[in-house]
């Protein structure tokens, strides 16, 4: 009998992030100051309990390639989440882009903010053209089948989520304009306050209890509140020790004055 070779893994026989474009040759522009600042907050809140730190991946305005049949076709999401995968590409290294195909792993969670150029793309309302690389909701859908799409209208403050039901998008009723997803134990919901001094309403994580999981300073902010309540207690205690010293010392006093040794009492 003739031996086979074993089957090529995709790393052996198709190109991975090292070899594919990061940049963006369909949007060359910059994003906008929101663009920027919206995907931050959810990077840092985003702490799903369920997965530890290191086996979680979120990505801002990166490639996300993910056809093996058109391996130079991507989606560029404003902001997606993945678990189960290594923070760092194969341990080592920061990513160029993500390719499902050398992760194994598809986005849990996708995100993206509306733009007037982008909507209804961005929203399923556009069809696609023959011999042309399939829409984003096409992607997310059909391909990729990301369970939650969550899509965000910073013009007129509308947060719209779709959750994967068998093969098609249904649309979540938002009462509370909040999104819990029950396998994560975590949630995304507007919330209106300030973030890096930009008052407005943001798009953030909440945990099981509905309080919004804190940012980067406001953890920083908690911590010298306990530096500063654990150094307060200290002076506390040293003073309380100080006035029963005082207290100790008059007594021995009074007690030396009427003769008698307060050592040998």
């Amino acid at each position: 009998m003739y031996q086979t070779d074993p089957p090529l893994s995709p790393k052996e026989y198709l190109p991975t992030m090292y070899d594919l474009p990061s940049e963006d040759s369909e949007e060359p522009g910059l994003p906008d100051e929101f663009h920027i600042l919206q995907p931050q907050l959810l990077r840092e809140t985003f702490c799903p309990p369920t997965h530890p730190t290191e086996q979680i991946f979120t990505a801002t305005d990166l490639n996300l390639y993910y056809d093996v049949r058109h391996p130079l076709w991507y989606k560029r999401p404003d902001w997606f989440a993945v678990m189960g995968v290594s923070r760092l590409y194969e341990q080592q290294d920061l990513r160029l882009s993500y390719v499902v195909w050398q992760e194994g792993v598809d986005p849990f969670v996708v995100v993206e903010l509306l733009s007037p150029g982008t909507e209804k793309e961005d929203l399923g309302d556009t069809l696609r053209n023959v011999n042309q690389p399939p829409t984003k909701w096409q992607v997310y859908e059909q391909i990729l089948r990301v369970p939650y799409y969550i899509v965000f209208d910073r013009y007129t403050n509308q947060l719209r989520a779709f959750q994967l039901i068998a093969d098609r998008y249904g649309e979540i009723d938002l009462d509370t304009s909040k999104i819990w997803m029950p396998s994560l134990q975590l949630g995304l919901g507007l919330w209106q306050g300030s973030y890096q001094g930009i008052e407005r309403l943001w798009l953030r994580c909440y945990d099981h209890t509905g309080q919004w999981l804190p940012t980067l300073r406001e953890l920083q902010q908690q911590e010298r509140a306990r530096t500063e309540q654990a150094q307060l207690q200290l002076k506390q205690t040293q003073l309380q020790l100080q006035q029963e010293r005082a207290r100790a010392e008059k007594l021995a006093a009074q007690l030396r004055a009427m003769g008698i040794d307060p050592e040998n009492s």
